[in-house]
């Protein structure tokens, strides 16, 4: 069957090509609206002619936005015999999508008809319309903002018209300028225009959605004209022209040709091109001169110049600021006051090396490109001697054996400065007292003192690093001009942890004082070094340690204590804070044989610093030691066996358990139920010349096996009682006797009792008459 089915589609394909009509000219689409808002409802319908309904009598058509099956549609037969489906899409979120109408046919989907469908937004007001007057192109250009994106097609248009009022009365209409697609300004030629005529401009933007104007703009052409700038340039020198001052520019700008005949005034901005600094306006510049000399400038500066001109004093726009041109300022000679400072060498005092620093009288005091030293011969008259000429800050020179003075100037190309007289006078007169210093923080040190009498005129203060390295030969040096100054804070060339020598000269007319000097740490910093630790003596639970302290170092505070840190082999820690001076110590405590790593912490106030690590291990104890530790745990022990004995047998609560009572029968109720003949009669064994037993106690009686005695006759006692028969003690008594009496008489019991159920059977013997007779009596005691 199945090969069957296939067979049959395939003939009906075949009989579908060859027929005039394909499927594609079977259906048709039509929509309520092919371009919509962005999220609004669509309604679209497909009809399947009659003339294709041979395929299937009741075809199924399917609906496709995109690449997506939409549910939904309705199908029916129309009277003329098509078939009719309608869907209604709730939203269109697609800006552009085609929407298809199809049927099945065999395993494929078959595309009837499809549509393209737009969604999107009407245009937005234009905005910020505005229009320039441009000379060069002659035309009058107007750019605007288009507004968000409208997902459609949108055509803008600028319109305008003549106006002789105030463009509330329309004139003759201008022809529309369309701009190039995505533009959004456009020009309106020179020849559309009247230059000093109002229009009305305004833009209108349209799409299938909608049409939107922007606000109607109302201008002359002539009052949004915008020039282009001048061109700058610098000014011939001449030989009649006055060389520029200093800190003076001197230029000149050529005006844009066509705008001659228009009247404009023109700005110049200005700035160094060194550094960060903004521009500088000046302006209005004179218009008929067309030459202007800047001045108030820093000189030897180059400087960028810039300049733009507006339609003036009628309303226009201003021009492009024009192409930047270079100019540098004149020097001018250094306005600069010198202060002075020097001393002798040591070794040759007629050499002397002279300081100075230079402080400017003015903001724009001039470079300075170096300095003169130089001396007027007294005995020359207008001679003057060079010494020194050098760019640096200080200069080393022999001194003329009849020179007392000496000239500094600093000059320029430009000139030099006022000269600096140098007056090499002898150090007399009060020096200054209690001079201190202290460091404020680790950039800066306070140097303090009195002042002597009287009050000099100033102060040299000089600081540098102590004793000088070869890097940092040179001192810092300061003039301080306050006489009743009592101090000052040194901020310049000062770094951390080191030691500054300081200086301190006094200056009187025409002399100075002795110098006093002072030495003082900018920050001290912590010990560079902690002492090695160092095992003196080691045994079984301590271990003795010492070290060496470190020597004094300048810069470093003294150290304040010790901390030694030692860790066992279970990573436990422990420490002991030891005094500064302290050069040993000994660790207790430790345990045999084990491991231990130690470390010695030196401390300061102003840090702390860690030793290397000594490794240790305690001693193993010996042989012998462990038999005498072996020993006393046992005699410890054998001491603990004998207390428990002791209060054992002292407690009665814990004796009567072990060993019961025996019953006294001295102290018996005996007597009172044994017959009387016992105690009158007396009975002797027979053939038994002893002496008379006079107490035997027999504890229990059992079956036993017959004793040697036991072997004899018993005839002897065939004449005695029944009762006293079973008693009668056989034997040789002489035996007996032979025991000690002490035994006999301080022993009541011959051994441990045999205890029955409930009672025990006793046996006394008492003292035997003379002939020997022993009598035994039963004695029962109740337990």
């Amino acid at each position: 069957m199945a090969r069957l089915r296939t067979c049959s589609l395939t003939w009906a394909a075949l009989i579908i090509l060859l027929l005039p009509g394909s499927l594609e000219e079977c259906g048709h689409i039509s929509v309520s609206a092919p371009i919509v808002h962005l999220g609004d409802p669509i309604t679209a319908s497909c009809i399947i002619k009659q003339n294709c309904s041979h395929l299937d009598l009741e075809p199924q058509i399917l609906w496709r936005l995109g690449a997506e099956l939409q549910p939904g549609g309705r199908q029916q037969r129309l009277s003329d015999g098509s078939q009719q489906s309608t869907i209604t899409l709730p939203h269109l979120n697609h800006t552009r999508a085609f929407l298809s109408c199809c049927l099945n046919w065999g395993n494929s989907l078959q595309i009837l008809d499809q549509v393209e469908l737009r969604a999107g937004y009407p245009p937005a007001v234009p905005r910020n319309l505005s229009c320039l007057m441009n000379l060069t192109t002659s035309s009058l250009i107007c750019q605007w903002e288009p507004g968000p994106e409208t997902h459609l097609p949108t055509s803008f248009t600028l319109k305008s018209f003549k106006s002789r009022g105030n463009c509330q009365t329309q004139g003759d209409s201008i022809m529309d300028c369309v701009p190039e697609d995505g533009q959004s300004h456009c020009s309106i030629p020179r020849r559309h225009l009247l230059l000093y005529q109002n229009m009305g401009i305004w833009v209108q933007a349209e799409n299938a959605l909608g049409t939107s104007m922007s606000p109607q703009l109302c201008l002359e052409p002539m009052d949004v004209v915008k020039l282009e700038p001048p061109m700058l340039r610098t000014m011939d020198p001449s030989p009649e022209a006055a060389p520029p001052q200093a800190g003076c520019l001197q230029l000149c700008w050529e005006p844009w040709q066509p705008a001659l005949h228009i009247n404009q005034k023109c700005e110049l901005r200005h700035k160094p091109q060194s550094g960060e600094a903004s521009w500088a306006l000046v302006g209005p510049l004179p218009l008929e001169a067309l030459r202007y000399e800047l001045c108030g400038l820093l000189p030897a500066t180059a400087y960028t110049l810039q300049i733009r001109c507006i339609r003036w004093p009628l309303p226009g726009h201003w021009s492009n600021w024009s192409p930047s041109l270079e100019l540098r300022t004149t020097e001018r000679a250094p306005a600069v006051r010198l202060n002075t400072w020097w001393r002798q060498r040591q070794l040759d005092p007629r050499t002397v090396q002279l300081f100075w620093k230079p402080v400017p009288l003015e903001e724009d005091s001039g470079q300075i490109q170096g300095y003169v030293v130089s001396w007027r011969p007294s005995g020359q008259a207008g001679a003057i001697l060079p010494l020194c000429n050098t760019t640096e800050l200080s200069c080393t020179f022999p001194l003329p054996s009849e020179a007392q003075e000496v000239a500094l100037v600093a000059y320029n190309s430009a000139g030099t400065s006022c000269p600096t007289p140098v007056v090499f006078s002898e150090s007399r007169g009060p020096a200054l007292t209690r001079l201190h210093a202290m460091a404020r923080d680790p950039y800066s040190l306070w140097v303090g003192w009195e002042p002597p009498s009287p009050w000099p005129r100033g102060y040299v203060i000089e600081w540098g690093l102590s004793p000088p390295s070869t890097s940092n030969s040179n001192k810092t040096w300061r003039m301080e001009q306050n006489g009743s100054a009592t101090g000052f804070l040194l901020q310049e060339n000062i770094r951390p942890f080191q030691l500054y020598e300081i200086t301190v000269t006094p200056l009187y007319q025409d002399a100075m004082g002795p110098s006093q000097h002072v030495y003082a740490y900018s920050q001290e910093m912590a010990p560079r070094h902690a002492p090695e630790l160092h095992l003196k003596h080691i045994g079984k639970t301590w271990a003795q340690l010492e070290w060496v302290p470190e020597p004094p170092e300048l810069g470093k505070s003294p150290l304040t204590h010790y901390t030694i840190f030692w860790t066992n082999a279970q990573n436990q820690s422990f420490s002991t804070i030891l005094n500064a001076s302290s050069r040993g110590f000994v660790l207790h405590g430790l345990e045999p044989a084990s491991l231990y790593h130690i470390h010695l912490m030196a401390a300061s106030q102003a840090g702390a610093t860690n030793s290397t690590v000594l490794t240790l291990m305690t001693l193993i104890p010996e042989g012998s030691e462990l038999h005498i530790l072996l020993g006393l745990f046992g005699l410890l022990l054998l001491l603990s066996c004998l207390c428990g004995t002791a209060w054992l047998c002292c407690s009665p609560s814990r004796k009567n358990p072990l060993w019961p009572s025996v019953p006294d029968p001295a102290h018996s109720s005996l007597g009172s139920w044994v017959p009387t003949i016992m105690e009158e009669e007396a009975f002797q064994l027979p053939g038994l010349g002893m002496p008379p037993i006079t107490k035997l106690t027999v504890l229990e009686e059992d079956e036993k096996k017959p004793l040697p005695w036991e072997s004899h006759d018993s005839s002897e006692t065939c004449g005695l009682p029944t009762l006293v028969q079973t008693y009668v003690l056989q034997g040789d008594l002489r035996a007996a006797s032979a025991q000690p009496q002490s035994q006999s008489g301080t022993s009541n019991q011959a051994g441990p009792p045999r205890q029955s159920s409930y009672f025990k059977d006793q046996i006394m013997l008492h003292p035997a008459p003379p002939n020997g007779l022993l009598y035994l009596f039963p004695i029962t005691s109740v337990l």
